[in-house]
C-alpha cells in the first residue's frame, strides 16, 4: 500500500514528518475530518464531502476550511494514486499552540491524505465483507455540543469499534441517551420494517453521513419507501432486516446483530442496487 501526503501546497511522502508536537490536532484532538474513497482516480462525491467538512469545523467553532484549496489538494492527491484507488482523507485542526495557550491564537493546519488500497467503488457488485454488528453499552449524547461533527477526538468510537470485535462483530452500533438508535460507530444504520427502511433523524445525534444523505436523495427520487423516524433500540435488536451505509461501504445489508442471523431485506436491496447504478454513473453527485 502506498500513501502521499499533502501539506502546505506539496505532495509528500508519507514518511516525511509535517506537523508539529504542539498541533491541538494531535494534543487534544481539537479538528474536524472527512474521509472519501477514490474512484479511477477521482474522489467520489468529492463536493459533498467537503461541504459536510466546513460543517463540522464551523459547528465546531473552528475557521473555514477554504473549500477551493481542499478539492483542488483532493483532486490532485487522487489523480496522483497508485492504481486509482483507495481512501483519501482530509484533516483540519485548530493549529498548534503551546498548553494553555487560546484556540483563537493559532493558525489551523491543513493535511491530506490518500492510500491506495483496495476499497470497492460505492457502485460496485460483487462479494462484499460480512456486516456482523453488535450493541455496545454506551451511548452518544444527542446534546453534545459536537453533535454532527466529524471530529477527530476519536476515542470513543475507537473503543466502541474494539469492544465490537471482540464479540466477532466487524461494526458497533450505539443508542443515544433516550434510548433510541442513533449510529454506528463508523457509519450511518438504518433498520427495515413493515415494507419501509428507516434511518435515525440528525436530532438522535447521528452523523449526516453522505452516503446517508445520497441513499435518502436517491431513494425519494426513485420513489422507494426510504425516511427518516425515530427508532426505539428495543426495534433495532428485535429487527429482521437491518442496513449500514458509509463512504467506504455505500450501503450493505447487515448480516447479524449481536450474533443473531438477520437477512438481507427487500427494500435494502432495491435500494442497494439503485445506489450501485448511481453511483456509477455519477463520481461527484
Amino acid at each position: 500500500m502506498s500513501t502521499l501526503v499533502w501539506f502546505d501546497g506539496e505532495v509528500r511522502p508519507a514518511e516525511e514528518p509535517v506537523v508539529t508536537a504542539l498541533d491541538r490536532g494531535l494534543t487534544v484532538g481539537d479538528g474536524v475530518f472527512d474521509t472519501c474513497v477514490v474512484v479511477s482516480g477521482r474522489p467520489f462525491a468529492l463536493r459533498r464531502h467537503v461541504a459536510r467538512l466546513v460543517r463540522s469545523a464551523t459547528t465546531a467553532g473552528l475557521p473555514v476550511p477554504p473549500a477551493d484549496v481542499v478539492t483542488s489538494a483532493a483532486l490532485d492527491l487522487a489523480a496522483r494514486l497508485e492504481g486509482g484507488s483507495g481512501r483519501l482523507r482530509v484533516t483540519w485542526t485548530a493549529g498548534p499552540l503551546p498548553a494553555g495557550a487560546a484556540r483563537a491564537d493559532a493558525s489551523p493546519t491543513l493535511l491530506l491524505t490518500a492510500s491506495a488500497e483496495p476499497v470497492p467503488h460505492p457502485g460496485a457488485d460483487g462479494p462484499r465483507p460480512r456486516t456482523a454488528v453488535v450493541v455496545v453499552p454506551w451511548v452518544r449524547n444527542e446534546r453534545s455540543p459536537l453533535v454532527g461533527v466529524k471530529s477527530t477526538s476519536y476515542g470513543e468510537n475507537v473503543l466502541a469499534l474494539e469492544h465490537a470485535r471482540r464479540r466477532g462483530g466487524t461494526e458497533a452500533v450505539l443508542a443515544n441517551t433516550r434510548e433510541e438508535l442513533c449510529e454506528g460507530a463508523a457509519s450511518n444504520v438504518f433498520l427495515e420494517a413493515d415494507g419501509e427502511l428507516l434511518t435515525p433523524p440528525l436530532a438522535s445525534g447521528c452523523l449526516a453521513g453522505v452516503t446517508r444523505e445520497l441513499v435518502l436523495e436517491w431513494a425519494q427520487q426513485a420513489g422507494l419507501p426510504v425516511r427518516e423516524a425515530v427508532v426505539p433500540m428495543a426495534h433495532f435488536l428485535a429487527a429482521e432486516h437491518a442496513a449500514v451505509t458509509s463512504a467506504t461501504r455505500g450501503i450493505v445489508p447487515v448480516d447479524s446483530i449481536d450474533g443473531r442471523e438477520i437477512t438481507p431485506g427487500p427494500v435494502t436491496l432495491r435500494v442497494q442496487e439503485l445506489y450501485a447504478a448511481r453511483a456509477a454513473d455519477d463520481l461527484d453527485p
